[in-house]
């Protein structure tokens, strides 16, 4: 039966008996339907003397087309400890449009380890994303305005920060002339397309945690330079309330079910290759306040997910993880072994590919919090191959749990529940960051190089270097470091898997996104707005009008 059908079939609980779980009124929240509701930031400022639940990290290592089924195993893993009587909620990021209709298909989870309801989530939800997508088009229409009427401060048309965004992958829009057309087509200028959820707004409305912070972060992005090489800010540009108004409700986090009934948050959207790849603060600590657990599924591998969960996110927040969950299939080890076949058992290739797990293990404790492997089982794993992975945690001294949540849901998380709950019970995470904000620039892009991705190396391109020049001169270099990179590999060529020794990473350029606050580093060739594959999703969905039933959703 395929994760579809499987929706299709549950009954799902009225929201309102999701919310009494974890201490929610009708009053506490705003129903959106019989199935969603946003829970009011009311919630927080009402809860918050009490102590934060426990917070569990879901990362995994270096994704491939193996698939690793994180999102399944962060699900799975909340339904588990529901099965336990232990309260708790899952925390999520909302899906965006591109990759549901692209390579990847949706982010709901799978199986019986799934939240719901899964076309509304996959499908629009409540909007939050058009309401950034709406925002960020906003600064930007006003922006070319600003420039057609020549107003002060008179913008540099050659060094624009901004693009416009659509939630949508569409490879002729990256490199795009704008304003043609005459007298009153606008300036000319060259500028391009972003995915909604690589932009500054989206980082934003994953970082609000208040209406006043979000208007506040909104006010200081920075747009553009001026003819004079001053930084503009949207604020200067007189927009910044309109764009608050039109994302009022979006920050409010998202509550829906998973597949078991237990409560889980769907709520912010940043790619965690482009952007910071993580669910919202709003939502991560509304439900440390309400629940004793928390599972929280920050993007791809540790490598990048989980070290700017570390180092933004939980900067940003003032919160820290109490134990990392690190999802691993054996499929994907394979590939990292470097198999061309991945369904088949290959011994051999789960040995050399290991090391990828090894790697990201290490980039885990470099934190200071303890991990745990979970070992994602699928159809035609090998016992040896599965066997050979346990004993290799072991002597390692990793706490190891084989997962069958797919397939199971709870009940095939419940070995992974219980070694999660023996490591909160016995060893104290000590929690630190990489890197000291106060350190240059350059020296923060060479610690996450070196010590998450193993580089020998940091290469500065010319433009790299100028852009870092113009931040000193911005007075912003002691912000967070946000590295654009390929998820596929611990280097910037996503052909290299594995555990890659004796590279470097070359950083093409830097930008200040001033608002979320933190600074971008592209590394290598990387795109902001992807683009469809030969075989996109699109090509399966359809809607049966006679039922109204949505087919081919994954």
């Amino acid at each position: 039966m395929s994760s579809l059908e499987i929706a299709k079939k549950a009954k799902l609980k009225p929201i309102v008996e999701i919310a009494r779980k974890i201490g929610l009124t009708e009053d506490d929240i705003e129903l959106y339907g019989k199935y969603k509701a946003k829970v009011k930031l009311e919630v927080y400022e009402k809860n918050r003397d009490k102590p934060d639940g426990k917070l569990i990290v879901v990362t995994a290592v270096t994704p491939t087309k193996a698939g690793e089924g994180k999102t399944t195993v962060a699900i799975g893993l909340g339904e588990a400890l529901g099965r336990l009587n232990l309260k708790n909620i899952v925390v999520l990021r909302q899906p965006s449009l591109g990759p549901v209709f692209g390579i990847k298909g949706g982010a709901t989870g799978g199986g019986y380890a799934q939240v719901l309801p899964m076309e509304d989530i996959n499908i629009h939800f409540t909007g939050d994303l058009h309401a950034v997508t709406v925002a960020h088009d906003l600064l930007n229409a006003v922006l070319d305005n600003h420039i057609y009427r020549g107003y002060e401060p008179k913008i540099d048309i050659h060094n624009i920060y901004i693009k416009r965004v659509l939630d949508m992958e569409d490879r002729p829009l990256r490199h795009i002339v704008i304003g043609l057309g005459g007298r009153t087509g606008g300036i000319p200028r060259e500028t391009g397309f972003e995915i909604t959820t690589a932009c500054e707004t989206a980082a934003i409305h994953a970082l609000a945690t208040s209406l006043k912070d979000l208007k506040e972060r909104l006010g200081n992005i920075t747009v553009a330079l001026s003819t004079d090489r001053k930084p503009v800010k949207a604020k200067d540009l007189k927009c910044v309330g309109a764009m608050t108004v039109v994302m009022k409700d979006s920050i409010k986090p998202n509550l829906v079910q998973t597949l078991e009934g237990t409560p889980a948050f769907v709520h912010g959207g940043p790619f965690a290759n482009v952007g910071h790849g993580c669910p919202s603060l709003m939502a991560i600590k509304i439900a440390l306040k309400l629940a004793d657990y928390v599972v929280v599924e920050p993007g791809f591998g540790a490598d990048l997910g989980f070290e700017k969960f570390c180092d933004i996110a939980c900067r940003a927040g003032n919160i820290k993880p109490d134990v990392a969950v690190i999802v691993a299939s054996i499929k994907a080890l394979r590939s990292h072994g470097g198999a061309k076949e991945h369904d088949n058992p290959n011994l051999e290739a789960v040995k050399k590919g290991i090391e990828n797990l090894e790697k990201q293990i290490e980039n885990v404790e470099k934190f200071g919090v303890p991990a745990v492997v979970a070992i994602n089982k699928f159809q035609n794993d090998a016992d040896e191959e599965i066997k050979f992975v346990k004993e290799w945690c072991e002597k390692k001294g990793v706490p190891v749990a084989v997962v069958e949540v797919f397939q199971k849901g709870g009940e095939g998380g419940i070995e992974l529940a219980r070694k999660v709950l023996e490591v909160l019970e016995t060893k104290k995470a000590d929690f630190k960051f990489l890197y000291d904000l106060k350190l240059p620039v350059e020296e923060k892009i060479k610690i996450i190089a070196k010590e998450m991705y193993g580089a020998d190396d940091v290469i500065f391109t010319d433009e790299a270097k100028r852009d870092i020049r113009r931040i000193k001169r911005m007075k912003v270099a002691d912000l967070p470091i946000n590295m654009a990179k390929t998820p596929l590999s611990l280097t910037d060529d996503p052909k290299k898997v594995g555990r890659p020794r004796g590279f470097k990473i070359t950083i093409t350029n830097v930008k200040p996104f001033t608002g979320a606050g933190f600074l971008v580093a592209y590394c290598g060739e990387i795109n902001t707005l992807p683009a469809l594959p030969s075989k996109p999703a699109v090509w399966n969905i359809d809607l049966d009008v006679e039922t109204g039933e949505v087919i081919g959703l994954r």
